[in-house]
C-alpha cells in the first residue's frame, strides 16, 4: 500500500509503528455553524480511509477533535445573547448527527477543547521551559525561528515567509511568524493559567490532544489542504520542540471542493449545508460525488455532476436488488461466502486502485465492471447450481465493495406472497400474457419491488 505523504510530497510505501495498528487524526469542526458540503469531504473521505484499513486487517484507532472554544463561537453568544457553551453544544451536535447522516462510522475519540484545557496548558508550560516559546503581557508565542525546517509541511521557505509577514503589525512578537500558544483576553470564555486568564490559539489544542489519545508518533494524520499552514505547520513545529518527531508519519490532505468553479466557502456565502443537500438528495449520492474524483484533486460541485451520480446510484441499486432477488427467489442467500475466480479479480482490481493511494475513483470503477458482471447474468431466469453459486459470490463481493464506500443499500427479503405474483408473473410471460405479466408488475411496483 502507498499513500501520498504531503511532508515529502512522493507516494511512501505504508508502513504502520505498531504491526497491523493504525493511529489516524483528522482535525474536526469549529462548531459554530452548521457544516457544509465542503466541510463534508474530509469526514466522507477518511471515513472510507478507515473502512479500507479495516478491510486490509488493520486494528484502526480514529480520532477527530472538536473545536469548542474560538472567536467565531464568542462572537456568535454575544450576537444570540448566550453563552459559549450553548453556542457549540447546539453545533457539535448537529455535526455529529450531519456525520451519521452520512454514515459514517463512529469515531473512537472526539475530544473537545474545553475538556483539554489543562492538558493544553500543560503543554504551553513544556514549550516555554524547553526555550521555545515567550510569555508577552499574558500572551505566549511560539518562537519559529528555533525550528530548522518550518516550512517543509506547506513548501515555503522561513525567509519567504518573513518577508510576506512583514506587512502586518506584530508589536510583542520578536519574530513577525511567532504563531499565538495562549492569548490573554477579558470577552468571551476564559481560563486561568500561569500567564493569567485567556484561552489557547488553535495550534496547540490538537497537538495536545493527539499526544494524550494516540501518542506523541501516529501514523496518519489528516484532514483540507487548507490546514497545511500554518494550522499543520505550526502542529509539527511544536511536536518536533517537544517530542522530536513530525508528529505523525504520513500527512494526508484532500483538495477543496469549489462550487460551479469557485471556491465553496461561508465567507463567500456560496455554500450548501449538509442537511439543506440530504433534504434533496440521498446520503449516498454525497458519498459517491466525494469519492468519483481523486481525493488530492480539486473537486467541482455542479447540478448536473450531482445529477449523474445520483443516476449511477440509482443503476448500482437497481443491479444490487435484482441480483438479491435473483437470490431470494432461488432460496440461495446463504451465509457462507465461496468466493469464485470472478470476484477474486474484484477484489483484487479494487485493492489494487486502494492501495495506490486510496484512488477512489478507479475503485468505482472497478464496482462498475461488478456491476456490469451481474446485469448480466440477472436476465437469466433458470440457472444451474454453479450459476446460483456464481450469483452469491457476486451478491457477497457486491456488499463488500459498497461497505467501504459506505453506500450500502437496505433490500428487505421477498415474503412468499411477493414470491408467489414473481412466479405468475413468469408464467404469464412464458404463455405470452403480457397483460397478466404487465398487471402484476405494477403490483409489484406498488410493493416496492422492481423486477
Amino acid at each position: 500500500m502507498y499513500i501520498y505523504n504531503s511532508l515529502t510530497n512522493q507516494k511512501e510505501e505504508f508502513k504502520t509503528i505498531e504491526q497491523n495498528k493504525v493511529k489516524m487524526y483528522v482535525c474536526g469542526p469549529t462548531v459554530y455553524n452548521y457544516i457544509h458540503i465542503g466541510n463534508a469531504r474530509p469526514v466522507i473521505f477518511f471515513d472510507v480511509v478507515k473502512r479500507y484499513l479495516e478491510h486490509r486487517g488493520y486494528e484502526v484507532t480514529y480520532v477527530s477533535n472538536i473545536t469548542d472554544v474560538d472567536d467565531k463561537i464568542i462572537k456568535s453568544a454575544i450576537e444570540n445573547n448566550v453563552d459559549e457553551q450553548t453556542i457549540s453544544e447546539q453545533f457539535k451536535k448537529a455535526f455529529l448527527n450531519d456525520a451519521k447522516n452520512l454514515n459514517c462510522v463512529d469515531y473512537d475519540m472526539n475530544p473537545c477543547v474545553t475538556d483539554y484545557m489543562q492538558k493544553i496548558i500543560g503543554y504551553i508550560e513544556k514549550l516555554e521551559k524547553l526555550g521555545y516559546a515567550y510569555e508577552v503581557d499574558g500572551d505566549v508565542y511560539f518562537s519559529v525561528t528555533k525550528i530548522t525546517s518550518y516550512g517543509n509541511l506547506s513548501n515555503q521557505k522561513i525567509e519567504n515567509l518573513e518577508i510576506g509577514s512583514r506587512i502586518t503589525n506584530h508589536n510583542k512578537k520578536r519574530n513577525p511568524l511567532d504563531f499565538t500558544l495562549w492569548k490573554k483576553t477579558d470577552v468571551g470564555i476564559q481560563w486561568d493559567s500561569p500567564w493569567g486568564k485567556g484561552r489557547p490559539g488553535w495550534h496547540t489544542e490538537c497537538v495536545a490532544m493527539i499526544n494524550d489519545t494516540l501518542g506523541e508518533l501516529i501514523d496518519i494524520h489528516g484532514g483540507g489542504s487548507d490546514l497545511k499552514f500554518p494550522h499543520h505547520e505550526n502542529e509539527i513545529a511544536q511536536s518536533q520542540a517537544v517530542s522530536q518527531t513530525n508528529l505523525a508519519n504520513y500527512w494526508v490532505h484532500n483538495g477543496r471542493l469549489m462550487i460551479d468553479d469557485e471556491k465553496m466557502s461561508k465567507s463567500l456565502g456560496n455554500f450548501i449545508e449538509i442537511k439543506d443537500f440530504l433534504s434533496r438528495y440521498n446520503f449516498r449520492v454525497l458519498r459517491l460525488l466525494m469519492l468519483s474524483t481523486h481525493y488530492r484533486q480539486p473537486l467541482n460541485y455542479t447540478f448536473e455532476n450531482v445529477e449523474n451520480i445520483k443516476n449511477d446510484l440509482e443503476k448500482l441499486e437497481s443491479s444490487y436488488k435484482q441480483l438479491q432477488y435473483k437470490l431470494d427467489l432461488n432460496n440461495h442467500l446463504r451465509s457462507q461466502w465461496i468466493k469464485d475466480a470472478f470476484s477474486n479479480n474484484i477484489i483484487e482490481e479494487f485493492n489494487k486502485a486502494m492501495d495506490d493511494d486510496f484512488n477512489t475513483a478507479n475503485g468505482i470503477t472497478t464496482l462498475m465492471s461488478l456491476v456490469k458482471e451481474v446485469n448480466k447474468i440477472i436476465r437469466k431466469s433458470v440457472y444451474t447450481s454453479e450459476e446460483l453459486d456464481h450469483l452469491l459470490s457476486l451478491y457477497y463481493t457486491f456488499n463488500l465493495l459498497l461497505n467501504i464506500f459506505g453506500i450500502n443499500f437496505d433490500v428487505p427479503k421477498l415474503n412468499q406472497e411477493i414470491k408467489q405474483l414473481i412466479k405468475k408473473r413468469e408464467e404469464a410471460r412464458t404463455n405470452k400474457d403480457f397483460v397478466t405479466s404487465d398487471a402484476i408488475r405494477e403490483i409489484l411496483l406498488k410493493k416496492g419491488i422492481n423486477i
